[in-house]
């Protein structure tokens, strides 16, 4: 039986890919360094920062990520009202941050980088997350109208979501030229 899942997991993680592989530049970038800050994967300072304007971004990222283990531990288990706003509250903050940095430009993308920082439990949440945080004051109109209008009415209304685990988390590539020697990315 479990040989026989392996194939259906196997189209997952290229779909995954595919769908990774769909975002703009910056926008991989962005998913990539956040997971690396997220989930405590490389020294993101040393491999993401540029410039001292990025430095202060994710020394800000770090701060408010520090609070991804406590909102993966208050994933509401039910709709009630009572365990939404210890949840909710962090939860937009975080997306506020993230969507305020203007790499995450749609709901696709803040949905593939939410269901690996906080896990697939997440899924029902991530709509009513990326609607508050989208359209917060702070965001430019522009922006708020392009994060808003980037979500489908089936993403928004959805009956149902997937329990499976995301398969595909991407790392930093070394970029290797035709000599092989490692140039940077």
């Amino acid at each position: 039986m479990g040989s026989r899942n392996r194939p259906a997991e196997g189209t997952m993680t290229l779909a995954e890919m595919k769908e990774f592989a769909g975002f703009a530049a910056a926008t991989q970038r962005y998913i990539r360094r956040s997971l690396d800050i997220g989930l405590d994967r490389e020294d993101a300072m040393a491999r993401w920062s540029r410039d001292v304007v990025e430095a202060a971004s994710i020394r800000a990222q770090a701060r408010l990520y520090r609070n991804l283990p406590e909102i993966r531990h208050l994933i509401p288990v039910d709709s009630g009202l009572e365990s939404l706003e210890p949840f909710m509250a962090p939860f937009v903050t975080i997306a506020a941050f993230d969507l305020g940095q203007g790499r995450l430009t749609s709901f696709s993308a803040f949905r593939f980088l939410y269901e690996r920082l906080i896990g697939a439990e997440v899924r029902p949440w991530l709509p009513a997350v990326f609607c508050s945080a989208a359209a917060l004051p702070h965001l430019h109109p522009e922006l708020r109208r392009k994060l808003l209008q980037s979500i489908s009415e089936a993403a928004a209304t959805a009956a149902g979501w997937s329990s499976r685990q995301p398969a595909f988390f991407p790392h930093w590539v070394e970029k290797v030229d035709t000599n092989g020697t490692s140039l940077a990315s």
